[in-house]
């Protein structure tokens, strides 16, 4: 597939304006205290048997949004009792959190780390997920991306969001936790997720965000029929005359203006040819990153002119590796 978005000049100076809600700071104030309200965010954390010699693995749960329990595994390099700092990452659409041994990159480089559950997703691909969405009956679609979608308090994303920045606050909690030295990571919906854990968690250490959904939405919608953002559009083929709605919803949690009130050090990877979540909503974010917080100088973006949703793949992790041991000092 041939580049299809803005050519690169225009990329690396693309700062559209977004519309955004003049409540959207106090929905998501209100929002987090009330998730705050059902108590401290870690429940429980209990060893498992994950198979592997050097890496320890504990089963958490964690209370989200309106308190429910939410699932994650917690893992640390064995044989290690200093306090380490962490990596929360968040996984991608229709991905739940697996089976403990998936996801070992982290733990390997010396971090503790938290991968989350997705809510009510885990079905598309992968190994499975262990988190329900009790929340998930408003009027909307099938998908996670159109749950809800008519109103910005039923929208799935507010629940993930939220989901989200708990899990930050509970693994804070747990032992062996530097919980000054936290970091956020996703890559697509999970880079989506990290950006708006950066624009919600003032104190963040890092954020590491890559192909990131929910960037630039409108402009997303307009380019690409790929899924998550077709079953949107699919959605409206059907909704006739609902599009003020969605938008309204979906204002509520744009990349952008999370990325316009973070402050972390920041590190984004973007492909060129990226028809999933199109690489301009991603520069978008980048250009416009903490300009709401004084401007954050710490913050880099690797572009791949010739590779789609993948990214850098492997070659972006190691530049990844490389850039949050400089920032956590680790």
């Amino acid at each position: 597939m041939p580049a299809f978005d803005l050519p690169p000049a225009d990329l690396e100076r693309h700062r559209p304006d977004v519309a955004e809600p003049v409540d959207f700071d106090d929905f998501w104030k209100r929002t987090l205290e009330e998730a705050a309200g059902a108590g401290d965010a870690l429940v429980s954390a209990g060893p498992v048997d994950n198979g592997l010699r050097l890496t320890r693995t504990w089963d958490v749960a964690f209370r989200g949004f309106a308190g429910d329990p939410v699932r994650g595994w917690f893992s640390r390099p064995a044989g290690v009792g200093e306090p380490l700092p962490a990596v929360v990452e968040f996984a991608g659409y229709g991905r739940g959190r697996g089976l403990p041994h998936e996801r070992l990159t982290w733990v390997n480089a010396g971090y503790a780390h938290l991968l989350m559950d997705n809510r009510g997703q885990g079905d598309q691909y992968g190994c499975g997920g262990d988190t329900p969405d009790p929340h998930a009956g408003a009027p909307g679609g099938p998908g996670p991306a159109t749950r809800g979608l008519l109103d910005p308090r039923d929208h799935h994303y507010r629940r993930l969001i939220t989901d989200a920045v708990r899990a930050v606050e509970a693994v804070r909690a747990l032992p062996g936790v530097d919980a000054s030295r936290v970091a956020a990571v996703g890559n697509s919906q999970g880079g989506g997720v990290a950006l708006a854990v950066a624009g919600l968690v003032p104190d963040l250490a890092a954020v590491l965000v890559t192909a990131p959904f929910l960037c630039g939405i409108r402009r997303a919608l307009d380019l690409t029929d790929a899924s998550p953002y077709g079953e949107i559009s699919a959605y409206l083929a059907v909704h006739r005359g609902a599009e003020e709605a969605v938008h309204r919803t979906l204002s509520y949690v744009e990349g952008i203006s999370f990325a316009r009130r973070a402050q972390a050090p920041a590190h984004f990877g973007v492909g060129l040819r990226d028809t999933v979540c199109p690489p301009s909503g991603a520069y978008a974010a980048y250009n416009r990153y903490a300009e709401l917080t004084g401007g954050q100088e710490e913050k880099v973006l690797h572009a791949y002119p010739f590779n789609g949703h993948e990214g850098g793949d492997a070659v972006h992790v190691r530049r990844q590796l490389g850039w949050l041991r400089a920032v956590l000092g680790a």
